[in-house]
């Protein structure tokens, strides 16, 4: 197994954190690819999106949407284990994100004069949902559940065709759709589909097949990421999602075959895939690269998850304590970190920019991909230090009510009036006095 070791018992941790690599990602490149799938989309509607398919995707899908009777068909033929893992997975994630709800509030600010905060769901969303190395109906449930939450009255999902399955997304994507109550999905995948969210999609002759979203969610590869940032503004967008990443915080209590496994089970996702272990430890680090050589050819995906634990944006880091070892991982910001140390729950507590921690040895990732009931769309590359992952309140809109009388906004009108000859903007204040005409206004 071929991993990099990192030795940073002699360096300044919080710069070296800073400093680890990660997978090389060019999204401005991948614009240059984009912008003309974005441009046919616009201007061709559900015929490019059908062409595009079959360019892009090896097979023409046999319509854009997916009839209703074919989401309840793939929910009936699924495997009851996988229905009762998903229904499970939506249970607790409901739980989850039901807490995350926000109340309307008012603050009154004198007798006449009140600011009511009210949290209104967006109209529409598109949610995407990849198709590529790997089915993800987990994804599914991670977009749908917090929309639902929220209160978003309209619902799509997108999907790659597929050639297997005659050119519809996978029966798995269907049937969660189906199982969660969403009669919206479309065989379309990659920036053609956010293309599709942000411009909407109409038939030849005319009639409106795909209506716009007023915002779109899910991950995806580089040119999902690409078309995200081409189109943001025109359509609102959770984040520009990059490469998957693990990192992982442990002593010398750590559990060399756990961790091996969790550096394993993230690699699974891609060759760019980031497996980062930070350790005190030296005697664990070798052992850790040691259930590495044992398990990953034992694995499926053993190739591709060699390709991402040798890849430059993996390695075993060794630090000379554990305050060291948190100050590399706050400075990484990993989408996932898990803890592995004495006392797990305090040092956790202790972690900052994290898209999501995993508290102990019995809190893998995985557990979080698919049934603790958090999210696992989560924010990568970093971003973790100013961004959160998806919830309930990423399909909300806060909306002020403000609410003065007269004698409430003659209280205040001097103020105004000084700020806006302070900014030279005289006409604000005038749109105060013009209400209190012959009136002393100053403070």
């Amino acid at each position: 197994m071929v991993i990099a070791l990192l030795d940073l018992r002699d360096g300044d941790a919080a710069t070296a954190g800073v400093a680890l690599p990660r997978a090389a990602l060019d999204v401005e490149s991948a614009l240059a690819t984009v912008r003309p799938l974005v441009a046919e989309v616009r201007d061709g509607g559900v015929e490019a999106l059908l062409q595009i398919g079959a360019r892009l995707d090896g097979v023409r899908p046999p319509y854009l949407r997916v009839p209703a009777e074919l989401l309840e068909q793939a929910l009936d033929a699924l495997d009851p284990g996988v229905r009762a893992a998903l229904e499970e997975s939506v249970r607790r994630a409901r739980l989850v994100h039901a807490d995350q709800r926000r109340e309307e509030h008012t603050t009154r600010l004198s007798a006449g004069g009140t600011v009511t905060a009210r949290w209104l769901p967006v109209d529409r969303v598109g949610l995407y949902v990849p198709g590529g190395r790997a089915v993800y109906p987990s994804s599914v449930v991670m977009n749908v559940v917090p929309a639902q939450v929220a209160g978003v009255p309209s619902l799509a999902i997108a999907s790659p065709p597929q050639l297997e399955f005659g050119g519809l997304p996978h029966p798995a994507i269907l049937a969660a759709a189906a199982l969660l109550g969403v009669e919206e999905v479309y065989a379309v995948g990659g920036a053609q589909a956010i293309a599709m969210f942000a411009y909407g999609a109409r038939d030849g002759d005319g009639t409106l097949v795909c209506r716009k979203a007023d915002l779109v969610t899910g991950p995806g590869n580089i040119y999902v990421t690409a078309a995200k940032r081409l189109l943001k503004g025109l359509v609102g967008i959770d984040s520009e999602a990059g490469p998957t990443e693990i990192a992982v915080l442990a002593d010398d209590t750590g559990d060399a075959a756990f961790i091996a496994a969790d550096l394993i089970s993230q690699a699974e996702h891609d060759v760019i895939a980031a497996s980062v272990l930070v350790t005190t430890s030296e005697q664990l680090a070798r052992e850790v690269v040691q259930e590495l050589d044992r398990q990953v050819p034992a694995t499926k995906h053993a190739e591709r998850i060699r390709e991402a634990l040798s890849g430059q944006q993996s390695a075993v880091v060794l630090v000379g304590d554990l305050d060291a070892g948190l100050a590399v991982v706050n400075a990484y910001a990993a989408e996932h970190l898990e803890i592995h140390t004495r006392d797990a729950a305090t040092v956790a507590r202790r972690v900052r920019n994290a898209g999501a921690v995993f508290v102990g040895p019995y809190a893998p990732v995985s557990l979080g991909d698919y049934c603790a009931g958090s999210n696992h769309v989560l924010p990568t590359g970093g971003c973790a230090c100013h961004s959160s992952g998806l919830s309930v309140q990423t399909f909300l809109r806060g909306v002020h009510l403000v609410e003065y009388d007269a004698p409430a906004l003659r209280e205040v009108a001097g103020h105004v009036i000084a700020l806006s000859h302070a900014e030279d903007l005289p006409a604000h204040g005038a749109a105060v006095s013009v209400r209190f005409p012959g009136e002393d206004l100053q403070v």
